[in-house]
């Protein structure tokens, strides 16, 4: 504006600033009434936000329903020709890691893909596994089976030995299968380290070849049940038992006949892992979410940003050394719905022995996970769920669970004269003699404890319906966590794990090759001393940083304790990543 436009201007009235001025009176009132408003809107949300809980828990979408579903037998016979992984014994161990999946549609895409692992064939490169995969639900539109071939290490990585992926594009009752038939192992996926050896092998030997086969069958075996439109597993129900010294160290749970000589030294600890597959289908309302209790939980399951894809490798890093495979790990089928079955359960939570209250996971194809916790154990992580999980975003259920003996096996166990070990001293089982070997002495008592998924209490019938099918005479009661004759139940379980449960020998066998430099490393562990590579350190600090913290300062011990929720163990973990 010139100078002489400014004079044309009219004067100010009433003490009125200029059209043109940088700061008017009546501007300044309209951005201070915005600014309010906008104040009021983020103090409302922030109200509201206190009133609903948090995203997550029980999810009621349902299952997009197909038009048809075949069940198909899988068997994994045998692979040939395997590369080296291990050049000092020139063999490999071998399992397949199996992934199916079809054009059915998910309820969300975050579900997880149909797997199975085999059972490891130590020190071959020509392994017969056998292993029957049968799943029910299969489209007539086909699926797609990709086989990834392993070399288990157990102190390290498991090195690929390649890849074999089959494509049906169309299923019926009139499908011919696959009969026995051998595919080539594609090298491209595979281990350099394993190949190189591969390599170096066939230049030194005219008839040794560079190419492995895997020999698979696939038949129909008829159509599976309504309603449509998933596809879970029915058989074979299988189970592993996985050891680790190390853990076992910590926990302070030893193999038979482990005892301390006067120097201290160690002497088979072990603790134990255990995966058994239930037959499906899990029911469709057991389906939970991850709850965002706090903003970084999401980005956790996720793997997204920093912090999230810290706190999720960490995470994954627990659950493969908790359900680590190696030469001592057990496995074995049992015959599906069976007293076959549900007596392995209870030989695999050791019966009413000692009061021991575990924590489980189920997926949501019946894979049931479950570890013995409690607050004398000294590695927070056992109690995790999102652990048990492998950080799966959903699942079917979580929580803790035990086992109880029955005085009158024949009775319900909410009978008026029913009596229970540890409610009282029973005769004809623990501690004075051997635990009965039939189900119906037993009852499992199951809940929802769970702050990671938050399972609907008002659901716990049809967990309890499901299990009674896959445990037969074993007596189910389901509990809500908020019930105070459950809590009570648990301090019972306490009291006995105080009173009989003291180094109770957990396992049946342990791993024969600890050598003196792992005797050395759980020393240092029981001792307080610091061991491992820095990597391993980081990991620890993530897992327990309270602990990593007052390791670094001489004489003073870290408390452990196992009460404190999963929430706050989750927070405590973020501030350290």
């Amino acid at each position: 504006m010139t100078e002489n436009e400014k004079q044309s201007q009219p004067p100010a009235v009433n003490g009125d600033a200029a059209p043109d001025d940088d700061t008017p009176n009546g501007n300044t009132e309209k951005h201070h009434d915005k600014l309010a408003a906008t104040e009021d809107k983020v103090s409302d949300k922030k109200e509201k936000g206190k009133d609903q809980p948090p995203a997550g828990g029980h999810d009621a979408t349902p299952f997009p329903r197909g038009s048809d579903g075949y069940i198909v037998r899988f068997t994994f016979h045998r692979a040939e020709n395997l590369p080296v992984a291990d050049l000092s014994s020139r063999s490999s161990d071998p399992f397949i890691h199996a992934t199916l999946t079809s054009a059915l549609p998910k309820r969300h895409k975050e579900d997880p893909d149909m797997t199975l692992r085999t059972k490891t064939v130590h020190k071959s490169v020509n392994p017969e596994w056998n292993q029957i995969w049968t799943v029910a639900g299969v489209p007539s539109s086909g699926f797609r089976l990709k086989c990834r071939l392993y070399d288990e290490d157990p102190s390290d990585h498991d090195d690929r030995l390649g890849n074999v992926t089959v494509n049906v594009g169309k299923l019926g009752s009139n499908w011919p299968g696959i009969r026995n038939e051998g595919f080539d192992i594609k090298k491209r996926m595979g281990s350099k380290r394993a190949y190189m050896i591969r390599g170096c092998m066939s230049l030194m030997s005219k008839t040794h070849h560079i190419s492995g086969t895997l020999f698979i069958s696939a038949e129909v075996l008829g159509e599976s049940e309504p309603p449509h439109g998933r596809m879970y597993t029915l058989g074979d129900t299988f189970w592993f038992k996985h050891y680790s010294p190390m853990i076992g160290r910590i926990a302070g749970t030893k193999a038979p006949g482990s005892t301390a000589g006067k120097d201290g030294k160690t002497e088979r600890y072990d603790f134990q892992a255990n995966q058994f597959q239930l037959q499906g289908p899990v029911p469709e309302n057991l389906y939970h979410r991850f709850v965002e209790f706090k903003p970084f939980v999401k980005g956790m399951f996720s793997a997204k940003g920093l912090r999230g894809r810290v706190l999720n490798k960490a995470l994954h890093h627990q659950h493969n050394r908790v359900y680590n495979f190696s030469n001592s790990t057990e496995t074995g089928v049992v015959k599906p719905r069976s007293e076959e079955a549900s007596l392995k359960f209870l030989e695999m939570v050791h019966f009413d022995e000692g009061g021991r209250i575990f924590t489980y996971v189920i997926t949501l194809d019946g894979l049931f996970r479950f570890t013995e916790t409690g607050k004398e154990f000294g590695i927070d992580l056992l109690s995790k769920h999102t652990m048990h999980s492998n950080v799966n975003i959903y699942i079917a259920c979580s929580g803790e669970f035990f086992v109880r003996r029955l005085k009158h096996p024949n009775k319900p166990t909410d009978a008026p004269n029913q009596h229970t070990h540890p409610d009282e001293d029973l005769p004809g089982g623990p501690p004075n003699d051997e635990p009965p070997k039939d189900a119906k002495h037993y009852e499992l008592i199951i809940d929802n404890d769970s702050g990671t998924y938050r399972p609907n209490g008002t659901l716990m019938p049809n967990l309890k319906n499901f299990l009674n099918g896959n445990f037969p005479g074993l007596h189910i009661v389901v509990k809500e966590c908020t019930d105070e004759k459950l809590a009570d139940m648990k301090k019972q379980q306490v009291a006995l794990k105080k009173k009989e449960g003291k180094n109770i020998e957990l396992v049946q066998n342990s791993d024969d090759e600890i050598s003196s430099s792992d005797e050395s490393d759980l020393e240092a562990v029981h001792g307080g001393r610091r061991k491992g590579t820095k990597k391993q350190r980081v990991y620890d600090a993530l897992e327990d940083p309270k602990k990593a913290a007052e390791g670094l300062m001489p004489g003073k011990k870290g408390k452990h304790e196992r009460e404190a929720r999963e929430e706050q163990e989750d927070v405590a973990t973020s501030s350290a990543a």
